[in-house]
């Protein structure tokens, strides 16, 4: 896996490691002390935690899944630190109790530089819903 040589890079490569549901390239972009929250509000502290999470998914009901990330809109908070806020589209396969759908989320990312690599210190996956049913709705693109 290639690292992360500005912010912006990071969407990219979440989405290359998902669909190569590779956990190694995943866990890197972690910082080792990152945290994770998922679209169902599982909350994950530590690297090993976030992939541990992922990896299970991944070997199982999203073991055929694909993600599409689109760029990132970037909010620099200092030379070394940035905001990402990431639409994504996933979508599910066979192997999904629900079958073949389509998920539409937003993810909040915090990342930061450090060494001169940047990963991913904070996470937040936000499924898109209907406010008043719950239900879940794609989005307009």
């Amino acid at each position: 896996m290639h690292a992360a040589s500005t912010a912006a890079d990071i969407p990219r490569l979440f989405e290359a490691a998902w669909n190569a549901h590779d956990m190694t390239a995943f866990a890197a972009l972690f910082h080792p002390d990152a945290s994770f929250v998922n679209r169902f509000g599982t909350y994950w502290r530590g690297v090993d935690a976030i992939v541990a999470g992922h990896r299970t998914i991944h070997e199982t009901i999203y073991s055929d899944s694909t993600l599409v990330c689109d760029p990132p809109n970037v909010d620099p908070i200092g030379e070394d630190a940035a905001i990402l806020h990431v639409w994504s589209r996933l979508t599910t396969g066979k192997a999904h109790p629900a079958g073949p759908h389509v998920t539409d989320t937003l993810l909040l990312i915090v990342v930061t530089r450090r060494g001169g690599a940047w990963r991913i210190q904070a996470a937040e996956n936000v499924t898109l819903v209907d406010p008043r049913t719950g239900v879940p709705r794609l989005r307009d693109r």
